[in-house]
């Protein structure tokens, strides 16, 4: 069997679609199993091991014009079965003028008569992690085609693998950029693409990059997109100073970077999931979205946030004092990462002392 798994259109959602195609290869073990994502997302799924295939596409606005050509260049490829993560209206029309025979989907956007199994929206979704959203949708396939049922919902891997190639260029690229191998490194994403209300303040962050630097000796690095250069380039510049790899990177060298360093320290964005996904411990600034729902889903993930009577109100803006965000001071976010960075080191004391 040939399945295509359309992927997801933001990052964060990338990594929590992983569980269901990971589920996905088990239940179809023999299948091909091809990934059709946004260019973006290659660099996340080099190393996977459920996956056989990434065929990638650039666009994010589709015309018709766009659709009938893209769905031109699957056809030839005889797919038996689409699985439809998105819940955009143009995936499933891309879908049908693939000529797949099979298309699994939720019935979203009015695309019910394009899927041949429109799949109805749980009636938990918005209170339980978006992972089991992409869960429940392979758990579906399964039934529909196999007639089974043996996915739990109550197990999920996020893992994304890393090569120790790429590891190894993460730390040579470090090295270059300045940053002393022999003290930890901490990362941290200052911005977010699609919301300024998700945003701890930019001289914050700055505050707390130096205290890193100043009272534990501590590399700081920078990452994030291009729209995120300009508030990164603000943090690293003042004080004590940062490599500023934001704007500089694809989403493979980030993750690449995200798996050597230390710590990870965030707002609500993308590569905060991709850190906790390559196994980094990862602590990230909640405001005005659902940490519940959304937040980085592994034990390796810890949430800092301030209950306000007025979050989560999932707004991208914030109409009144942004008080979500900004009663949350520098030295509760430091005290946070020290703890960490002190109990990780406290870790590597005593597993010496065990071996000598």
């Amino acid at each position: 069997m040939k399945i295509l798994v359309r992927g997801t259109n933001w990052i964060g959602d990338a990594v929590m679609s992983i569980p269901a195609m990971r589920e996905l290869r088990r239940v179809f073990p023999d299948a091909r199993i091809t990934l059709h994502t946004r260019s973006w997302a290659e660099g996340l799924f080099t190393d996977a091991s459920f996956i056989d295939e990434i065929v990638p596409f650039e666009k994010s606005v589709w015309t018709i014009r766009d659709v009938y050509h893209n769905s031109r260049f699957l056809r030839p490829d005889g797919y038996d079965l689409v699985v439809v993560f998105p819940n955009s209206f143009e995936s499933a029309v891309t879908s049908l003028l693939s000529a797949i025979p099979r298309r699994i989907g939720y019935n979203r956007d009015l695309r019910g008569l394009l899927l041949t199994d429109p799949i109805a929206v749980p009636e938990w979704k918005g209170r339980r992690h978006e992972v089991y959203y992409y869960l429940n949708l392979v758990a579906e396939v399964e039934r529909r085609v196999l007639g089974r049922s043996t996915i739990s919902l109550a197990v999920a891997d996020t893992t994304v693998e890393l090569s120790e190639e790429r590891k190894i260029a993460a730390r040579h690229r470090l090295a270059k950029a300045g940053a002393d191998p022999e003290k930890k490194t901490v990362a941290m994403g200052v911005g977010s693409t699609n919301s300024m209300a998700k945003r701890w303040p930019a001289e914050r962050y700055a505050q707390l990059k130096d205290m890193l630097g100043s009272r534990l000796g501590a590399n700081v690095v920078l990452l994030g997109s291009a729209k995120e250069r300009e508030v990164s380039e603000l943090v690293a510049r003042s004080g004590l100073g940062a490599i500023n790899f934001a704007g500089k990177t694809d989403l493979g060298q980030a993750a690449a970077l995200l798996g050597v360093v230390d710590l990870f320290i965030c707002n609500d964005m993308g590569l905060a999931h991709v850190a906790d996904a390559v196994g980094t411990h990862t602590i990230t600034i909640f405001g005005p979205t659902n940490s519940a729902t959304t937040r980085p889903f592994s034990d390796r993930s810890e949430i800092l946030r301030k209950d306000v009577e007025c979050s989560p109100c999932m707004l991208r803006d914030c109409p009144i004092d942004h008080r979500c965000m900004t009663r949350l001071t520098v030295e509760e976010v430091f005290d946070a990462a020290e703890f960490h960075l002190m109990e990780e080191r406290y870790d590597v004391v005593e597993a010496t002392s065990d071996l000598s």
